[in-house]
């Protein structure tokens, strides 16, 4: 539609979701957006918030700087959010439309962001194979981090709103094998 194909990857942590957005920005010269760039400040971090599945991203923004521009077709251009500061860059970045616009993360397939992907691709991995990517990637404290805060969010945001269930493809990046969502 409006002359792009848009796909969505979510999935656990450290299950190869940026990775995989990386290849396919890499064969097809897609776009690739970041849910990362759409955490929650920490001034809207409320326990309100934080108790609904999904509730430390911020949706809306992403609804607004992105998903409303794809699905009119346009460029999109937003400031990402800096885990490393708490806030918003104060330099936007650009994303002129191309033939395929990716959008990974996890909560890229948030209901409420009410948006109708092209493709939608579900990865998961081995809790144990998960903790020693995460460790290989971000070190022992984050990785404690990762186990105390974000997986939790994460799985409970799977759980709570089905998300395995709205991918069209659900894939174990470790065995490399196809899924069934019952088997996420």
């Amino acid at each position: 539609e409006k002359g792009c194909a848009r796909v969505a990857i979510d999935g656990c942590s450290g299950s190869g979701k940026s990775t995989l957005g990386r290849l396919l920005g890499g064969i097809y010269g897609a776009q690739l957006f970041h849910m990362d760039d759409f955490f929650l400040p920490a001034d809207r971090k409320t326990p309100e918030r934080l108790a609904r599945p999904g509730g430390n991203v911020d949706i809306e923004r992403f609804r607004q700087e992105v998903l409303q521009p794809l699905s009119e077709g346009q460029d999109v251009s937003y400031h990402p959010f800096s885990c490393r500061t708490g806030m918003l860059s104060s330099e936007a970045i650009a994303f002129p439309k191309t033939p395929l616009m990716v959008v990974e993360g996890s909560y890229s397939l948030h209901p409420a962001g009410n948006f109708a992907y092209d493709g939608a691709i579900f990865l998961s991995v081995a809790p144990e194979v998960q903790r020693e990517r995460i460790r290989k990637r971000n070190g022992d404290a984050m990785l404690q981090r990762f186990e105390q805060e974000w997986i939790p969010l994460e799985e409970k945001y799977f759980r709570a709103l089905h998300i395995p269930e709205k991918a069209d493809i659900c894939y174990d990046s470790e065995t490399r094998q196809l899924l069934a969502p019952s088997q996420v």
